[in-house]
């Protein structure tokens, strides 16, 4: 059994919900990992600057990108140029609905809203909900400059009505809707939203609905057309809980992969708390946005955003020869986690027999014969070995040879720096839906494995040989 306290086990289900509810976008999320890291004493760097002489033994460090990504890392004591980076790698992006640049809709006496559908999502969950915009705004400052601000409007102002039975009979059967069509909110009646909104001249200048702009100013205190343009996002107003009759289980929106982003944060500011003086690592985290739709951008896995990071940490150290990096990355470890497919009660036969991680059984190893995932028999030890140490379960997936298998950034990355890489995740339940389901005592178990983890592998590795 584990040995982690009750108290411990519902602190830490308690702050993914609070996490949760605090990030109804990426943008939100990364702005509370910062502010989380300034709290614990961490130092933010900026990537347009020289970071020659501002990393310290024991000290510890973040930066952001685009408002989306974020890479904190505390340097061990010891580290030296070549020496080992122990990593752990999530993204912060979910599938969601995201606003056109043009959104402006009319229909049927009804003002709607145009939108993107952003990552492979269970659309039909977002119909009937209580929506509402979030995001970044881009905002004209005093100084003829720009500023990004966050918004988050809290109210529900949107939502996407069914069809009624009456007029689809055969909806019960097969729920079939156009995208484009069907999937588009209705935002306000015509005859109330009219007396909010200019003429129609003025109108015709913006490519949002007057009445949107204005609740979006207003939110931010500035004039709308200080607004230079947003990205927004559609989220659920109805907030993530902790349920289930015996609360075991967390009720919520973007469970994939706000889990696994909490842990990480959680874990390595929990982890730092100990003397660095004698790590002889870097401990890092890094949360990428744009999984959901492949990572190959800017501010994704799929950029060179890792390998920069790790060179430009290895070259403000003294000493660094001309195989540094390499040196470091032979001697790394990057654990990717998102979360993991829990057996389904009502589709159990969805999962290979021998393999059906459940709630609250601990994280989940992912394996996959044609590397759809990166975990090895090498990496897998390591983990297990840290697990088992620390009497944290672990269960294992592999998806069923009549299924095709999803892939996350653990591939991604591995392939990249060439670095020895294990993916895991927390099993969850209606994966990609508007409201997901995870077991609340996993959370704790995942930052418990996390924070053994940073502190245990430099050790550990060099009792393994493969090479």
């Amino acid at each position: 059994m584990s040995v982690i306290s009750k108290t411990q086990l519902q602190r830490q289900a308690e702050q993914l919900v609070t996490f949760v509810n605090m990030a109804p976008s990426p943008f939100h999320a990364i702005d509370v990992c910062r502010n989380w890291l300034r709290g614990a004493d961490f130092t933010e760097l900026k990537e347009k600057k020289s970071w020659s002489g501002a990393l310290k033994p024991n000290g510890k460090y973040f930066f952001t990108r685009n408002g989306s990504t974020i890479v904190a890392f505390a340097v061990g004591g010891k580290f030296r140029p070549g020496n080992g980076m122990s990593i752990v790698a999530a993204h912060s992006d979910s599938p969601c609905l995201k606003l056109k640049p043009v959104s402006k809709k009319k229909s049927s006496g009804m003002l709607q809203v145009g939108v993107q559908l952003y990552g492979g999502g269970l659309w039909h969950t977002w119909f009937d909900r209580d929506l509402s915009v979030a995001g970044r705004v881009m905002v004209r400052d005093d100084n003829g400059g720009y500023v990004s601000r966050l918004v988050t409007i809290k109210e529900p102002i949107m939502s996407i009505p069914s069809l009624a039975i009456h007029l689809d009979r055969t909806a019960n059967e097969a729920f079939k809707f156009n995208k484009e069509v069907h999937l588009t909110p209705v935002l306000a009646t015509v005859s109330k939203a009219v007396n909010n909104e200019s003429n129609s001249e003025t109108e015709d200048k913006f490519a949002h609905h007057p009445v949107l702009l204005e609740r979006i100013a207003k939110q931010l205190d500035v004039k709308v057309g200080d607004i230079a343009d947003f990205e927004l996002c559609l989220y659920d107003t109805q907030k993530a809980v902790i349920g289930g009759i015996c609360n075991e289980l967390i009720y919520g929106a973007r469970l994939d992969n706000l889990n696994s982003s909490y842990c990480a944060i959680e874990a390595l500011i929990n982890s730092v708390h100990e003397d660095l003086t004698d790590d002889t690592n870097v401990r890092m985290v890094a949360l990428f946005d744009n999984e959901e739709v492949g990572s190959n951008t800017a501010n994704g896995a799929d950029s060179a955003l890792l390998e920069s990071t790790i060179r430009r940490i290895q070259a403000s150290c003294e000493g660094a020869g001309q195989t540094a990096f390499e040196e470091t990355i032979a001697k790394s470890f990057l654990v990717s986690s998102d979360v993991a497919h829990a057996v389904h009660p009502n589709y159990s036969e969805k999962h290979e027999e021998n393999h059906r991680p459940e709630m609250q059984k601990g994280p989940t190893i992912k394996v996959n014969a044609n590397q759809r995932y990166a975990t090895t028999a090498a990496t897998s030890t390591i983990l297990k070995e840290i697990a088992s140490r620390n009497s944290i379960p672990l269960q294992e997936f592999v998806i069923r040879n009549d299924s095709s298998c999803g892939s996350t950034i653990g591939p991604l990355l591995s392939a990249q720096l060439g670095m020895r890489t294990i993916d895991i995740g927390n099993p969850i339940l209606a994966m990609h839906s508007i409201r997901e389901v995870c077991g609340a005592d996993d959370v704790a178990l995942m930052v418990k494995l996390f924070e053994r983890f940073f502190a245990e592998f430099a050790e550990l590795d060099a009792k393994v040989q493969v090479d």
